[in-house]
């Protein structure tokens, strides 16, 4: 509507000046240039600047109708408005995404991160967690013939069969099964050492073995357990027991836990989440304490509980 006039009367000044080819003479027989090539239409930003300027220069100057009726008002702050919604809530989304994808990645490689296991080397004594009869005892004897130690130490889990006992029910211990295992297999019974101190769990087994070690002088200790148990043992020995000496911690070999695909087996995902929880438990501080032991349990051999008790 603004520049219909100006166009208009642009494009018939032109036309008249352009479109036709130039005369090769006056008067009659006048004729055109066949060999000459039209020269092409000049823009109208060329030869009418006075015409379009002022008048593109009122469009964006003016208004912009809304519904029929002119608006006052400039809409540019809500188009700037809206595109930062968009951008945030793109931005969110991806967030939101590659974090999912992160998380992911780390719940299925948390399998092989609970896997953490020292290089062997000849050490004091090798110390038998409880747990998993009579696999880590063997692995234990299996060690101590390859010349790693001269001495394997068994912890005591006297809750259960001390109660046992205190209603004249003789119930083996895990300690007595593991010690006529390593008896079967050759172990001589001078080198088979039951530390008597009743424990609950891991934490209070780390404690015994190294107040164990720091008693006979020892520096170094090789520590059975499984493979997804070996991380939590390193937490708890560094934060709490480190200053005692050091463990090698070694899993049993032929342990069946799947660290690459835990999910896909009840014992392996069991696993997971047992030692995921113990090792939060453990960077908390141990919050979460280990169920006491009773009285009798506890004093049988006149020495209280271990400190740092937790679930295990």
């Amino acid at each position: 509507m603004v520049l219909g006039p100006y166009f208009d009367a642009g494009c018939f000044l032109l036309g008249r000046r352009h479109n036709q080819k130039p005369l090769i003479k006056k008067g009659k027989g006048a004729r055109r240039s066949p060999s000459r090539t039209p020269r092409s239409v000049p823009s109208l930003a060329t030869y009418l600047p006075f015409l379009w300027a002022p008048a593109f220069q009122g469009l964006k100057s003016r208004p912009l109708k809304v519904d029929g009726k002119m608006d006052a008002t400039n809409d540019a702050p809500k188009r700037n408005r809206s595109l930062a919604v968009h951008i945030l809530l793109w931005t969110t989304v991806l967030a939101v995404l590659l974090g999912a994808a992160g998380a992911t990645v780390a719940l299925l490689g948390v399998g092989k991160w609970l896997v953490r296991e020292d290089p062997l080397q000849p050490t004091t004594a090798i110390a038998v967690l409880s747990g998993n009869t009579p696999d880590r005892a063997l692995e234990a004897a299996q060690l101590y013939y390859d010349g790693y130690a001269k001495e394997i130490w068994l912890t005591h889990p006297g809750l259960r069969v001390d109660s046992l006992a205190e209603l004249g029910i003789r119930y083996p211990a895990e300690d007595d099964v593991n010690t006529r295992v390593l008896r079967r297999v050759g172990i001589p019974a001078k080198a088979i050492h039951v530390l008597e101190t009743p424990i609950v769990n891991t934490d209070q087994e780390l404690e015994v073995i190294s107040a164990t070690l720091q008693s006979r002088g020892g520096q170094k200790v090789i520590i059975v357990t499984n493979k997804a148990h070996t991380r939590r043992v390193h937490v708890l020995w560094d934060k709490y027991f480190a200053g005692r000496g050091q463990i090698i911690v070694h899993a049993v070999s032929d342990d069946p836990f799947q660290p690459g695909h835990w999910w896909k087996y009840s014992g392996s995902l069991t696993q997971v989440v047992h030692e995921v929880l113990g090792i939060m438990n453990c960077w908390a501080g141990l919050p979460v304490e280990a169920t006491p032991l009773k009285n009798s349990a506890v004093m049988a051999n006149g020495e209280n509980v271990p400190e740092h008790s937790a679930a295990d």
